[in-house]
């Protein structure tokens, strides 16, 4: 089971200070990494240490990734996120739950962006036919 960190006890005071030092980076890794654990805290969320070669329960996986168990086996079950079973129990490698993790923020990042360029597209369709009118 993964060490969990309580970030319950974090005041505001101590997130701007993270911020001051996220800011400060001229690290683009480190800005990101430093970007979820303000973003966890911010909402009351735990951190949890997790190493890429260790496996995780389905539950846990779910958990981590803020979706029920039974939508994650259905993810399991058409292949998108991988597993191996140890018995009649499927378990997941941390390093696989994560990359799924970044795949699918990407992902959503890409539809926004789909999203907002067909708002722009559309919006300057209309100034195009309001001004042939």
């Amino acid at each position: 089971m993964p060490k969990t960190i309580a970030t319950s006890q974090l005041t505001t005071n101590d997130l701007d200070q993270l911020t001051a030092v996220r800011n400060d980076s001229d690290s683009p890794q480190m800005r990101a990494v430093l970007d979820r654990v303000i973003a966890s805290a911010r909402h009351g969320h735990d951190l949890a240490e997790l190493s890429t070669a260790s496996v995780v329960s389905p539950q846990e996986a779910a958990d981590s990734l803020g979706m029920s168990r039974t939508h994650l086996y259905k993810l399991l079950d058409r292949g998108v996120l991988p597993f191996h079973r140890v018995g009649s129990h499927r378990k997941i490698q941390a390093s696989d739950l994560e990359e799924f993790r970044a795949q699918r923020e990407a992902d959503k990042k890409e539809l926004a962006e789909r999203f907002a360029s067909q708002d722009r597209t559309r919006k300057s369709a209309i100034d195009e036919i309001a001004d042939l009118l």
